[in-house]
């Protein structure tokens, strides 16, 4: 568990792993970033309260780099991974094991389930899990189980982990993308079931989203520059739909009233996309989801359009840092 000022939720998703129903051992190895709240005293509360729970360091705060320390300090076969604001849904472990040995799967996992506590934070959640705010992503809408390209988190033989060094600390995002990439490439198996679900908290401000999706698109960039053919349409519609509206309004400011056409299209869909997103919650909830499909489409979006090079040429040059055999 890879955790950075988590204060809010550490408590309450460390509990979750804890109370699954698992026959077998279990442990729960905490990778603290500097944190900038109480995240080390409630981890460290954690360990005082449960032997089963132990801390490592990551200096560094890069997500990578706290997963590769954390099951570098890990002893059992199979690996799962858990975000600090990650709660995991009742049998969770044990449905991923049964399913990993009926399906000889290197990696499992499933939904996304995005849950907010507020009416922002609901409003993002109902944009995640809709069509047209992630697009046909398995793990954000759901779906049959079946082979897919990459999965929420996952759920790894560890042998698998050590064969491929880990995860790629160059990547500071989209490391699960390119970890899974890499472990297709080799002929392992990424497997998605419907039936393991991981609740989300959402980023709580306009802000954070916008920071996150930009940092998404980016560093999807990057995959695609580090893994040529890795890329598909679907990744390529934000980029595709910031460009459009950018031109579109230029043209319009500069004379051409048609180019407001597509600007203006694209509010409309996202109103309308925005309403059957929004059944069920409060109005103010359903107020917010326009803006936070906007916020990740165009985020994501600018990010792709503005990943620097040199990034790319970073990670080509780096090594990947090794996972050592089981204890």
């Amino acid at each position: 568990m890879p955790v950075l000022n988590e204060e809010r939720h550490l408590r309450d998703s460390v509990q979750r792993i804890l109370r699954q129903e698992y026959n077998g051992e279990l442990e729960v190895v905490i990778a603290l970033g500097p944190s900038e709240d109480r995240t080390d005293e409630i981890a460290a509360e954690l360990v005082a309260e449960d032997s089963r729970v132990h801390t490592v360091a990551n200096p560094s705060g890069r997500t990578p780099a706290a997963l590769n320390a954390a099951i570098t300090a890990s002893r059992h076969p199979v690996v799962v991974r858990v975000d600090g604001h990650g709660l995991l849904s009742p049998g969770y472990i044990a449905t991923a094991v049964r399913l990993m040995k009926e399906t000889g799967a290197a990696n499992v996992g499933g939904t996304m389930h995005a849950e907010g506590e507020n009416d922002w934070e609901r409003a993002v959640a109902a944009a995640m899990t809709s069509r047209i705010g992630v697009g046909n992503a398995a793990f954000h809408t759901g779906g049959e189980a079946g082979e897919a390209e990459t999965v929420y988190l996952g759920v790894f033989r560890r042998e698998v982990l050590e064969q491929q060094g880990g995860y790629n600390e160059e990547f500071i995002r989209a490391q699960d993308w390119e970890l899974n990439f890499r472990i297709r490439e080799a002929g392992g198996l990424i497997w998605f079931s419907p039936e393991l679900r991981v609740v989300y908290r959402p980023r709580p401000s306009v802000r954070a989203l916008a920071k996150q999706y930009r940092n998404y698109g980016r560093w999807r960039h990057v995959v695609a520059r580090y893994h040529p053919g890795s890329i598909n349409l679907r990744y390529l519609a934000p980029p595709v739909a910031v460009c459009a509206i950018t031109l579109g309004t230029a043209a319009g400011l500069a004379g051409l009233p048609l180019g407001f056409v597509v600007p203006g299209g694209y509010l409309a869909a996202v109103v309308l996309g925005s309403l059957p997103a929004g059944k069920g919650l409060p109005l103010k909830s359903r107020a917010w989801i326009p803006v936070a499909l906007a916020t990740m489409h165009m985020s994501w979006g600018w990010g792709f359009l503005t990943s620097p090079r040199k990034l790319a040429r970073k990670v080509i040059a780096s090594r990947r840092a090794p996972v050592p055999a089981t204890r």
